[in-house]
C-alpha cells in the first residue's frame, strides 16, 4: 500500500500545480465535516489569483478510508464536535501523509478533544507541536509576523498553531481558536469584516503555497 501511495502521490506533483484539486475530507463520528461548504472554493479562487496556482475549483469530498485519497496533494478536515477513525482508516490516512501528503484541520469549534484523540491513532510516536512564528508557513507571499491570526472568538484564547512533523517533514498543521474556514465561507455567512476575510484568506494561501514548495 505504501508503494501505490507513492506512485500515486508523485503523479501528483509531477504535474506542480495543474489540474489538481483540493479534497474535503469526509470522516464518522457525528460530526459536521461538510460545514462551511464555500470556505474551499472560495480559497481556491483566491489562490489562483494571489499566488498563480491553477487548482481545480472543484473540491470533492473524499472518506478517510478511501483510495481516492491519494488524488489530493492537500486535504482540509473541519467541523464541530466528534471525529471517529476506524483501523483501516487510521491506516489508509498514515500511508497518505507518510507517501507525500498533506492534512489541514482547522477547528470550527469543539472538534479539539477528539481530533487530537483520533490524529493519535494515526501518529501515535508524534506529539503536537506548536509552530513558532518564525515557521515558514507563516512567512510564504504573506507574512504573518505574530503567527496565525485570530478570526472568530471561540473561547476568546490566543490562536494557535500545532503541527505533526514525520521524520523532518510537516504532515499535519491544526488550526485551532482561530476558524480559518468561517473566514474562507461567502460574506454573508459570518457578517466577517473584509480585513478579517482577508486575513483567513491570507493564511489559507500561505498553507497551499507551503505545500508545494516544501
Amino acid at each position: 500500500m505504501i508503494k501505490k501511495g507513492l506512485s500515486l502521490l508523485l503523479l501528483i506533483y509531477i504535474g506542480s500545480f495543474q489540474a489538481q484539486k483540493i479534497g474535503l475530507l469526509k470522516y464518522k463520528g457525528g460530526g459536521d465535516w461538510y460545514a462551511n461548504p464555500s470556505a474551499l472554493p472560495n480559497l481556491v479562487k483566491f489562490c489562483n489569483a494571489q499566488i498563480q496556482t491553477k487548482l481545480d475549483l472543484e473540491t470533492p469530498a473524499v472518506e478517510v478510508g478511501s483510495s481516492e485519497i491519494y488524488s489530493f496533494p492537500m486535504l482540509h478536515m473541519t467541523g464541530h464536535g466528534n471525529v471517529f477513525f476506524s483501523n483501516q482508516e487510521v491506516e489508509n490516512l498514515r500511508t497518505y501523509l507518510i507517501s507525500g501528503g498533506f492534512l489541514h484541520i482547522d477547528d470550527n469549534y469543539g472538534m479539539d478533544v477528539s481530533v487530537r484523540r483520533e490524529m493519535k491513532k494515526v501518529f501515535p510516536e508524534l506529539q503536537w507541536q506548536e509552530l513558532p512564528i518564525n515557521h515558514p508557513i507563516y512567512h510564504q507571499k504573506f507574512k504573518f509576523l505574530q503567527g496565525l491570526p485570530k478570526i472568530h472568538a471561540h473561547d476568546n484564547k490566543p490562536p494557535q498553531g500545532f503541527g505533526l512533523i514525520y521524520e523532518g517533514r510537516l504532515v499535519v498543521y491544526y488550526t485551532y481558536e482561530t476558524d480559518l474556514g468561517d473566514g474562507w465561507e461567502n460574506p454573508d455567512v459570518h457578517q466577517d469584516t473584509p480585513e478579517i476575510r482577508q486575513k483567513a484568506l491570507e493564511m489559507g494561501a500561505n498553507i497551499v503555497n507551503y505545500i508545494f514548495t516544501n
